[in-house]
């Protein structure tokens, strides 16, 4: 009867009130330089989470992608000031939706070399999202600072464009939303999937890299077996 009360009162609760309980970023540290932030959106009623991932080199501050919610732009530079005594030089988004590229003016306005595939920036023209300032056209790699890391192309899947970052040092995949979580129960936004194609990007990724961290782009990513798990859920 207790539990009964307490969910009768919960629903009471207007969802303006809920939400402002939930933190609006958070920073975890992950691996040595490797921290992954995540901020929340409401996503059917109710506040959802985006992960992102930053790495502090000698040189500067690296993003994979940016804040779900822009308005913690700030205070995450804020808070990398704090941290680290430094701020981001560079960004790169791993595909064309506003989870992975909203703020990316606010960051070329601030001094952030901002970066992504040609194939992204097309389709950030096509769908008139932010677009980066700088772009590559095929698998690159890149050495910021103490740090190096892949930009993969692994074909179709959550989008067309979709890539994965790979830093072969620390074995660590950053996966974006090509990559689902094992806590995810479905495939979550399909409007420009590949579903046909995802699979075998998947296999693609599996048999290229053998990771120790894998990093998705919502929900938990504590465990390591998303790749799989992705390719459970498309083959259901």
């Amino acid at each position: 009867m207790k539990l009964l009360i307490v969910l009768f009162c919960a629903c009471l609760i207007p969802a303006g009130v809920l939400f402002a309980q939930q933190p609006k970023l958070r920073i975890t540290p992950l691996h040595g330089d490797f921290y992954v932030y995540t901020t929340w959106r409401p996503v059917g009623g109710a506040l959802f989470p985006s992960n992102s991932l930053y790495v502090v080199t000698a040189k500067g501050i690296v993003m994979i992608d940016t804040p779900w919610d822009t308005t913690q732009l700030q205070p995450l530079l804020d808070s990398m000031q704090a941290r680290h005594h430094q701020q981001p030089v560079m960004s790169l988004s791993t595909h064309f939706h506003a989870d992975r590229t909203a703020g990316l003016n606010w960051l070329q306005a601030h001094g952030v070399a901002t970066w992504s595939s040609a194939y992204t920036k097309q389709l950030c023209i096509e769908k008139n999202e932010e677009k980066a300032a700088h772009i590559f056209t095929k698998d690159t790699s890149f050495t910021v600072g103490n740090h190096s890391f892949q930009a993969y192309y692994p074909g179709p899947g959550h989008t067309k464009d979709n890539i994965v970052v790979w830093f072969e040092k620390e074995k660590i995949l950053y996966g974006g939303c090509f990559v689902k979580s094992t806590e995810s129960e479905h495939l979550g936004n399909l409007s420009d999937a590949d579903t046909s194609a995802w699979p075998a990007s998947i296999r693609k990724v599996l048999k290229q890299f053998k990771p120790n961290y894998v990093i998705p782009g919502h929900q938990d990513w504590k465990d390591k077996r998303s790749l799989e798990h992705t390719l459970k859920l498309l083959e259901k």
